[in-house]
This record gives C-alpha cells, structure tokens and sequence, in this order.
C-alpha cells in the first residue's frame, strides 16, 4: 500500500474486510445462535449465577412473559427500600450501598462511620500521577482517561498481581475511592487543553463523602446545598449495581475469569460502560431533548410533542434512528424503579425553576411513547422509561457537565463491577468462553504470482 495514497489504501482493504465478512441473517436461525445472547423471546441467555443483584421486569406464565412493575434488589434488599430509609433518616446513603453490595450485609453505624473515613482516607491520588497521568496526556472523553488511569495504578501498586480475596477488597475500595478524584482532575485537563479554560484543582476535603466530593471539586466556589448533594448521592446509589448479566459487567468477569489482574479487568469495564448502547444513553437522551426543545414550538401542547415523535420514530428527525431515547429496557416492562425514584426526587427539586419546563417535556415524551410506538411501529411491546430519561437533565440541574454523565455512572459502578469480579473468584472456576459457529468454506491456497 502506497503510503501516499493512505486513504485510498485503507479504504481498498475495508471493502476486501466488508465483502469477505458478509454473513446471512438466515443463518442465525438456522444454527439457533443467541445474538447478543439472547433468546428468540428477548430473555437473556442464562451465564451463570449471582448472590449480588437481581433485575427482575416480568413473571413468565405458561411460556408468555407478563409485564410487572420493576423491582431492583442488591444483595436481598429493594433498592425502593433502601433509598426510603435513607431519605427517611435524612443522610446519604452510596458508601452504604457500597458496603451492602461488597460485603453482603447492611453496616451498624460504627461500621458504616469507619467504612465512609476509610474510603475518604484513600482519596489521594499516588504522588506525580495527576501530572504524569492526566496533565501530560488530557484525553478529549473523560472515560477513556478513566480507564487508562486505572491501568495506570497498576504501576503504583506494589501488590498489582495479588488476587487474593483481601487484596482485591483493597484494590475495589481504593478505587471507589479515588474515581471521582480521577474524573474531576481529567475534566479539568480537558477544559483547559481542549477549551482554553481556567483549570481549577481543588484540595480534598476529608470530611465530604463521595457525592459531596463530586460537587465540591467541581464547584468554583466549593458551594453546594445539602439537597443537592443528596440527590446526587441517590443517583450513585441507583446505578451502583444492575446485574451480572449487563454488558460492563459481564465484560469485567470475562476477563475476571480468564485470571488477569484487578486494574485490567476494571479498565476493560469501563471501556465498555462508554458505548452508547450502555452507559453513554443519557447523552442520547440529552441530545434528543435539544431536537424536541428545537422543533416543538409549544412544549406543553401534546399534539405537537407526538406529531414530532412520530418523525422521530419514522426516522424523518433526531439523529435518524428511529428510537425514543430514554424508552424501552432489556427487562424493564411497567416500570424501571431507578426511573420511578429519580423522576420523584428531581421533580421536586426542579419545581419552580426554568429547568421544570424541561422536566415536563421529557414527561410528556413518557407518557406518550408507549401508545405512538404502538402506532407508528403496529407493535404491542410493552415499554417504560428507564434511568437514562431523566439522570442527564438530572446532572444538568446540578451543574455537572455533560461531559461527565457517564463517567459519573462509572464513579458509581465500580462497585458492581467489584461485587462481581470478587464474586467471580471465589465462586467462578472456569473461564468464559461462548462459542462462534464457523462458515467460512475451506479453499485452496493460490500461489502469489498466480493470484
């Protein structure tokens, strides 16, 4: 190949790529493979079996799925519950999900004082790792600096390779610990490289839990009221765990079970988490909301809002796709309960402020999805709003850039993701290794002067 003419070059051995890579739908049917590890119904094909969460949207009943309000449990308990008690208590609530979903057992209040100083103890960041790590090399997406920081405390660790129980309780709780210095620090680099912004760091404050470190290092003024942060606590607690069987996730115990180390197995979660098909969803969601705000003269008259959602479905509008972002879920039927508690608590706050109008047309977009789909796409499916519908415009009302809506789940899923590769270690036993039906037909070698 021509280096002159790269381009061209590269776009001769795509087509060879795409011409050669060519496979009939028919012949997923044909051989019964299970796309994305799904069965034909749209269960999840069964990998194996976990103590941690349970995501449970349907009852099946004679071989027919049956539509249920959602129910989210971590470790036995109801994430309704959990989030009921905390907000009836009037204190935060993510280091003791954090402790439940590592542990498997709820903290009395010394434990969960000790276990919330211990997390706030391991917040620094190793010495020259924000110059080296993160001003030397400011990444344009926040997550993939994520996950080239976490490979890159693998080098700072002097027990990298140790994957006893206890070593790895160390690693997932430091980790806990300092993504969301990581995340800041990386948002700072990245305003000022990339935007020509004041870069502004601030100091850690060992009394402010993680929610309340969030908010103060990304705050000029460190500024923050309680209410604030507790709502985004709850948003940490809601995406802090959702099953084995979600793709970061499952993502961190394949490699779990293949034996590698903590930090690759995280990094690899986090690669993950970035697609827009998994954690980016809310950005989806965001942008959506722009191209209604922009095409919907008045957001409060129904008409309107469905005649512009039938383009939407119809792909005449949005980004072409065809899909209500925010809408549907995997497993998720009536309800999804992170999206029943979010929608409550950032209502309330939202009340009375410009951004409520807002609010109120990702409402309407809800309320009126499931019968304009049926509509538009003659398809009785039924379907809910999930988190992604409201924890972007939630991130909004608290100030956080939009670059950090991911990231943000990433913060909070680092716990799952430990949950669930510690129990992987103990429990697992075998490496995860699904099979591909080949197709390609044997051939007969050609010489290269004959080819």
């Amino acid at each position: 190949m021509n280096t002159n003419n790269e381009n061209t070059g590269i776009k001769i051995l795509c087509e060879n790529l795409s011409r050669n890579s060519a496979i009939d739908r028919n012949l997923y049917e044909k051989f019964n493979v299970k796309r994305g590890l799904r069965n034909m119904d749209g269960t999840g094909v069964m990998a194996g079996i976990t103590n941690i969460c349970n995501v449970h949207g349907y009852v099946v009943n004679e071989g027919d799925r049956e539509p249920i309000d959602g129910e989210l449990i971590y470790r036995g308990r109801s994430i309704m519950d959990l989030v009921e008690n905390v907000d009836k208590e009037g204190r935060f609530g993510f280091e003791e999900i954090t402790y439940l979903l590592l542990t498997g057992s709820l903290p009395n209040k010394q434990e969960l004082d000790e276990f919330t100083d211990y997390i706030s103890q391991k917040r620094e960041l190793p010495s020259g790792f924000v110059v080296d790590m993160i001003l030397k090399a400011p990444s344009k997406n926040i997550m993939n600096k994520l996950g080239r920081s976490v490979l890159a405390l693998y080098s700072y660790d002097d027990h990298c390779e140790d994957t006893s129980l206890e070593n790895e309780m160390r690693i997932a709780l430091e980790l806990v610990a300092k993504l969301p210095v990581i995340m800041t620090n990386a948002y700072q680099a990245k305003k000022s490289y990339y935007e020509n912004k004041s870069m502004i760091m601030h100091p850690l404050k060992r009394e402010e839990n993680t929610a309340e470190t969030i908010l103060s290092l990304l705050r000029l003024d460190r500024n923050y009221t309680k209410e604030e942060a507790k709502l985004l606590d709850t948003l940490l607690m809601l995406h802090a765990e959702h099953g084995g069987g979600n793709n970061s996730t499952f993502t961190c115990r394949v490699l779990t079970s293949s034996g590698t180390d903590a930090y690759s197995a995280y990094a690899s979660a986090i690669g993950s988490l970035k697609g827009p098909r998994h954690g980016g969803a809310n950005m989806k969601v965001m942008q959506m909301l722009e191209n209604f705000k922009e095409n919907v003269k008045n957001w409060e008259d129904e008409g309107q809002v469905a005649d512009h959602m039938v383009k939407v479905l119809n792909k005449e509008a949005n980004d072409g796709s065809g899909l209500i972002y925010g809408m549907g879920h995997a497993v998720y039927t009536l309800s999804d309960p992170r999206a029943v508690i979010l929608k409550r608590k950032a209502f309330a706050l939202a009340e009375g402020r410009e951004i409520e109008r807002e609010f109120r047309l990702l409402d309407t977009i809800e309320r009126l999805t499931p019968e304009i789909f049926r509509q538009v796409k003659n398809n009785d499916k039924v379907v809910c709003a999930n988190v992604d519908m409201y924890s972007g415009l939630v991130y909004k009302m608290l100030g956080i850039p939009s670059d950090l809506y991911t990231p943000l789940f990433a913060v909070s899923r680092i716990v799952g993701w430990a949950a669930h590769r510690m129990e992987e270690i103990l429990t697992g036993g075998r490496i995860i290794r699904p099979a591909y039906k080949a197709i390609a037909k044997n051939k007969e070698y050609i010489p290269l002067d004959k080819r």
